[in-house]
């Protein structure tokens, strides 16, 4: 049987290194998919830089047009990034019957609802494992391996760059600005840092994670986000000192009111396996009613652990060529007529615990004013730790944790204690889960 002929779009990090594991491990992977896999053609920029792959034997263009209009191409693996040139060029493809394979999560997480209908109606698959935590293959493990499971709820530290920072802040006791400026140099960060910092990326991942395990649309625009860039070294030593780790979490959780969707800075238990992943990897802790918690650990970027994801999703396109669209895995997990729009809950309805700091004026009564203050909005106080004032400093810390409370209770309760006096603004604020 002929190879099945693959087009690349974006011969990258990513593109070179789908190259480089699919000429590596062809026989492998012929013998798993039932037929050879080759990349016939590419599309990049600049087609006379130098790669990290081998481009012999691959046609070469700069018009992805080229490549997502040719007969002979079945799959078209996307690689390019964003949702502009990407979107059209995904459209283009599923409207020329091609089934597509693509690492993008900005894509699926904006646009995947119109684009999975579009590819059910043209009888195609879009397969998007390497859009979250790079090789980790969590989209599959959610998706069939726990199709048994009603998942409760799921957190992840799914962007490395963040993970990286944390780490660096904790073991080494350094600034955020200094640690992002390392991050940077080493390549894990982009000059511009944004989307990894303040949770944009992640909570892309999140939002693909939350519609295959819930069976609701794609809503990315749901998501509450918030970034790592107001943690401070003396945070990361005072959760240590509580017997915690701050890792930026993304969570989604079913409730009885709705479905959460946040990411944000988390204090988790040291203790927790997921506490104690380090540097750029990424990890997701699933929770189902049958199977309990289960945790997937991984390289979350980088050229062949993404690229395993992308050759894992062309043998699984592969096999299905010959399947009847209607049984082929759904893309989001549930039958597309199946899926629930379920409310997605805001930030100011989740129950969580927090971790307060408060720069306080050292003075008698202040503490009993903020304990008081809190008791008023009925938020129960669980640790407190309260510094020396440095000398000459006429302010001191106090660090606080709570029992669980709806935000909007913390809001106003934070509100009223940023009123006082004696408490220099703002009042900083990180969520509390056990994650049990």
């Amino acid at each position: 049987m002929n190879p099945v002929k693959v087009g690349l779009l974006g011969l990258g990090t990513v593109g070179g290194g789908t190259v480089n594991v699919l000429q590596r491990n062809a026989e492998e992977i012929a013998r798993r998919a039932g037929r050879g896999i080759v990349i016939s053609h590419a599309a990049a920029r600049d087609i006379t830089k130098a790669r990290i792959c081998d481009t012999a034997g691959i046609t070469l263009t700069t018009d992805p047009r080229e490549v997502v209009d040719n007969p002979e191409i079945e799959i078209v693996v996307e690689l390019i990034g964003g949702d502009g040139l990407a979107r059209e060029m995904v459209n283009r493809a599923i409207d020329n019957g091609k089934h597509v394979v693509t690492a993008n999560k900005a894509l699926i997480a904006k646009h995947g609802n119109q684009i999975f209908a579009k590819a059910q109606q043209k009888g195609v698959v879009v397969a998007f494992e390497a859009a979250v935590a790079g090789g980790i293959p969590i989209i599959k493990a959610i998706r069939e391996g726990l199709t048994a499971n009603r998942i409760e709820w799921l957190a992840g530290i799914i962007n490395g760059t963040g993970n990286f920072i944390l780490t660096e802040m904790r073991d080494k006791g350094r600034d955020f600005a200094d640690v992002l400026a390392e991050a940077q140099r080493l390549g894990y960060a982009e000059a511009d840092p944004t989307f990894d910092v303040e949770g944009i990326d992640a909570a892309h991942k999140l939002t693909i994670l939350a519609a295959i395990a819930f069976g609701i649309p794609l809503q990315f625009d749901k998501v509450y986000t918030d970034g790592i860039t107001h943690i401070t070294r003396a945070d990361v030593a005072y959760a240590e000192q509580l017997g915690y780790r701050i890792k930026h979490l993304g969570i989604a959780r079913r409730t009885n009111g709705g479905i959460e969707l946040r990411v944000h800075p988390t204090l988790i238990p040291a203790r927790r396996l997921i506490a104690n992943v380090d540097g750029v990897m990424n990890a997701v802790l699933v929770n189902g009613d049958a199977v309990g918690p289960t945790l997937y650990y991984g390289a979350g970027a980088g050229a062949e652990p993404t690229a395993s994801a992308v050759v894992a999703d062309l043998v699984d396109v592969v096999r299905a060529l010959t399947t009847d669209p209607g049984n082929r895995v759904p893309h989001l997990a549930f039958q597309p007529d199946a899926l629930h729009d379920i409310p997605i809950l805001p930030m100011e309805e989740v129950n969580t615990a927090y971790y307060l700091r408060l720069q306080a004026e050292d003075r008698p009564g202040v503490l009993a004013d903020v304990t008081r203050l809190l008791g008023d909005a009925d938020i129960s106080i669980e640790a407190v730790i309260q510094k020396e004032p440095a000398e000459g400093d006429s302010t001191v810390p106090v660090i606080l944790l709570t029992r669980r409370v709806l935000e909007r209770q913390m809001n106003q309760a934070i509100a009223a204690i940023e009123a006082l006096d004696a408490i220099h603004r703002p009042v900083m604020r990180m969520r509390v889960e056990s994650l049990k």
